[in-house]
This record gives structure tokens, C-alpha cells and sequence, in this order.
């Protein structure tokens, strides 16, 4: 059995998918971008901004749920551009520094909305 996940703690999906479902005690959060929830609007084009917003968009659907980030057990993280990995990575890092997840990330030739980030996780009950 599937429970969809749908919040306005974090942006509308903007296309045939759920924010998140949750199976068997794991949530799965599709791909988030650095849209802010309440304004639709895309942060501003910085690698650091972007990655803020994005992680507070995971957590605004944790949140919607009764946990946090800290339940997150994998992320993948998708980059338009590798080069800016440092600076996505020491943001990441300070909402992740005392368990983190497990994390993929790799560059892909485009993001939606041209997005610099996205990323989706798998956080557990």
C-alpha cells in the first residue's frame, strides 16, 4: 500500500508525479528544485542559494509528515555543473553534519526551470 505526500510547505509538482509517497515505512521525495513554495518563484542563480532552498523544500515535506531531516537515509543529488560541487556540498554539509545520508551526486546536462540543483531523498519512519 502507497500514501501520496502532497504539501504546500514545498512546491506543486509540475508534472504527473508526487511531491513524495511513502511505502512500507520509507518516504520517497521526487526531485526537489529551489522553488519557493509560497511564491512559486525560482532562487536567485547561485549554487549556495539554490542548495538552501532545496534541502528547505525536503524538509517542508518531512515536516508535513512529523519528521526531519535526519530521518533521510539517501539523497541523489543532480548538478548542472560539477565545477560548483564545493560550494553545494559545504551547504549540504551544514544541514547533514551529524548522521548524513548516503549521496550520489552527478552533473546532467540540464535541470528543469534551468535550475543549478535538484535533489530528490529517501528518508525512513
Amino acid at each position: 500500500m502507497k500514501k501520496v505526500i502532497n504539501t504546500p510547505k514545498a512546491p506543486a509538482a509540475i508534472g504527473p508525479y508526487s511531491q513524495a509517497v511513502e511505502a512500507g515505512g520509507l518516504i520517497f521525495i521526487s526531485g526537489q528544485l529551489p522553488i519557493d513554495p509560497a511564491t512559486g518563484i525560482m532562487a536567485p542563480a547561485e549554487i549556495k542559494v539554490q542548495t538552501e532552498a532545496v534541502i528547505k523544500n525536503l524538509e517542508g515535506i518531512l515536516l508535513s509528515e512529523g519528521l526531519t531531516l535526519g530521518n533521510i537515509v539517501k539523497t541523489t543529488v543532480f548538478m548542472a555543473d560539477l565545477g560548483q560541487f564545493a560550494q553545494m556540498n559545504a551547504v549540504y554539509g551544514g544541514f547533514f553534519s551529524a548522521t548524513p545520508p548516503a549521496r550520489a551526486t552527478v552533473e546532467v546536462k540540464a535541470l528543469p526551470k534551468a535550475a543549478l540543483v535538484e535533489i530528490e531523498a529517501i528518508a525512513a519512519r
